[in-house]
């Protein structure tokens, strides 16, 4: 159990450190900065590699919506549920610490939102709650059907990774202007801490609507897409 809790920790650092690094980091420069579709990319990027570095060991879930929709569709055990959750917030808020010492190494530096995700004024395009809310729970559910799907038995042997990164490439072009893109509570709450706006006391949207989103795509699965389907046949996880 330790190595799944490990590779969920280091997992889950990986897709923070470089998917929020890629925002701090390299985004705002108008000479050299990667923009939107940058950061997109390199969300999309870190899931993919660490899901075949590391995704044969836990599943390579990172996200603790993805482990609650995977529970649900019973591709995961409910006993090892919260032990995932420790693992992948610690691993987010590991990276947002190192993510942090680096970005405040350069004089004049201020936080800021720092990644950090958002409604109303925190909204990068001043989206509201309510549409902050809904995009969530719709590109959660996507995602997760994404993932059931990439992972069953009848898909493609070993382009699962190749598909799910590039799902959460797509998700980021789509939300980046409306909530900075979260469909991950680990991933929220690793920067939120650091941040300097008032992004705390946002962050129970970006818990709550992923784990809704990922139960409804879980749901839909199973029920929908997927009807029949055993824990004996079907794929990893």
């Amino acid at each position: 159990m330790m190595r799944k809790l490990s590779a969920e920790f280091f997992g889950t650092f990986w897709l923070v450190f470089g998917g929020c690094g890629s925002a701090v980091l390299a985004a705002g420069y108008p000479e050299l900065g990667i923009g939107f579709a940058g950061v997109s990319l390199a969300f999309g990027l870190t899931v993919l590699t660490m899901a075949y570095a590391v995704g044969g060991i836990s599943g390579g879930h990172f996200n603790p919506a993805v482990s609650l929709g995977l529970a649900l569709a019973r591709r995961f055990g409910w006993k090892d549920l919260l032990p995932y959750w420790v693992a992948q917030v610690a691993g987010a808020i590991a990276a947002g610490f190192v993510l942090y010492a680096i970005a405040s190494g350069k004089a004049g530096w201020s936080a800021g939102g720092f990644a950090s995700n958002g409604f109303g004024d925190l909204s990068p395009g001043g989206y509201t709650m309510q549409a902050a809310l809904l995009i969530e729970i719709v590109l959660t559910a996507g995602f997760l059907i994404v993932i059931l799907g990439a992972t069953a038995k009848a898909a493609p042997s070993g382009f699962a990774p190749v598909a799910i990164g590039l799902a959460l490439t797509l998700i980021h072009l789509i939300s980046i202007p409306v909530t900075n893109t979260s469909v991950n509570p680990a991933r929220s709450t690793g920067v939120a801490l650091f941040a300097e706006t008032a992004a705390l006391g946002q962050l129970w949207l970006f818990w709550i609507a992923p784990l809704v989103g990922a139960a409804i795509g879980a749901l839909i699965w199973r029920f929908i897409l997927s009807p029949g389907e055993t824990p004996e046949n079907i794929g990893n996880a």
